[in-house]
């Protein structure tokens, strides 16, 4: 009788419910380079161990580096303004608006506080050019 009533009062009645789940986000290889008035297609995927209903999730991002604009849905983002991201699967579209090197920052956030940042760095391609006329290396590189 004493093991049941021990066993009873051992039982935990509230459930340990998870509603966050660690999440992350993949790309597409994209091109080092970009000239003024190109655009670049990058293809996204976020990638969760799991997902809730009440999870939302959303894109904002900076650029840093040069002149351009990110566009999320047909939609051109403004720098540091959050958006909501609808599927798991989307695609961004950088234009580029200036003849120089490009660096900016996609910040992916989900409401219960965890972010996964993503850099993409573009070269100008007649920056590289030019950089190899004088006999040195363009510099690619990308995150």
């Amino acid at each position: 009788m004493a093991a049941a009533v021990f066993c009873i009062a051992a039982c935990d009645s509230d459930l340990d419910i998870q509603t966050a789940y660690p999440f992350h986000v993949e790309t597409m290889p994209v091109p080092l380079r970009v000239t003024q008035g190109e655009t670049v297609e990058i293809r996204c995927s976020l990638l969760t161990e799991g997902r809730t209903d009440d999870t939302q999730y959303t894109i904002r991002w900076f650029l840093y580096d040069g002149k351009g604009t990110l566009k999320y849905n047909k939609k051109a983002l403004k720098a540091n303004d959050r958006y909501p991201l609808l599927t798991n699967e989307f695609r961004l579209y950088y234009t580029s608006a200036s003849s120089d090197s490009h660096s900016f920052i996609v910040v992916i956030e989900d409401n219960h506080g965890q972010s996964e940042q993503l850099e993409f760095k573009f070269n100008n391609e007649d920056e590289e050019k030019e950089t190899a006329e004088k006999g040195g290396q363009g510099i690619e590189s990308r995150q």
